[in-house]
């Protein structure tokens, strides 16, 4: 089981580089000097309760999916019926926040999990590791920026994305095949 989740957290490793474009190089383009807030964020860790009751509910073109938003306390919870497919990505603000909008050149901070529509199962969790990730909305794949942009921090949102916007090709890394629809619950705490 170690070696296991060893390959896991490694795969989810990659695949939040992969997410991110490595298009986070460490520099900053805030203007803020608080210490504070270029620390790293936490996400929960724990897992939600069994009596959530999901804030969407998606039919897809094959397969359906529910989603419920992530609390101050407990990741996020999705669920899937596969395998699941859209043919256009579907966006919903599950719980909406009081910040400032993001706009789409943002560099944001975010907690999210994501799930293979055609199997399932989960193949990355910033919740998971308990730290959120933080990039610049250009150097994440289309239906990510598509999920964020527009938000306003705080929100919770809930996507559903097509190959096209999400890996086209695949992700033999993350167990990603090409044309697998990618399902994202995301919380934003932070753009710059």
């Amino acid at each position: 089981m170690r070696i296991r989740s060893a390959a896991v957290a490694a795969s989810a490793a990659c695949l939040a580089v992969s997410l991110a474009a490595c298009g986070d190089s460490g520099s900053s383009s805030s203007t803020t000097t608080d210490a504070q807030s270029s620390a790293p964020k936490s996400c929960p860790t724990a897992e939600p309760t069994g009596d959530t009751t999901p804030q969407w509910t998606l039919k897809g073109d094959t397969g359906s999916t529910s989603v419920t938003a992530a609390t101050a306390d407990a990741a996020p919870k999705i669920e899937v019926s596969t395998p699941f497919s859209v043919s256009d990505t579907q966006v919903k603000t599950l719980t909406t926040g009081s910040g400032d909008t993001v706009s789409d050149s943002a560099t944001v901070s975010v907690c999210y999990v994501g799930v293979d529509g055609r199997t399932g199962k989960m193949f990355d969790s910033a919740y998971q590791r308990g730290v959120a990730a933080q990039f610049p909305l250009q150097g994440v794949v289309a239906g990510f920026r598509k999920a964020i942009a527009g938000q306003k921090v705080g929100s919770n949102v809930g996507v559903a994305m097509t190959s096209a916007d999400g890996y086209p090709e695949g992700n033999p890394e993350a167990g990603i095949n090409k044309g697998d629809t990618l399902i994202f619950a995301i919380t934003i705490l932070d753009a710059q």
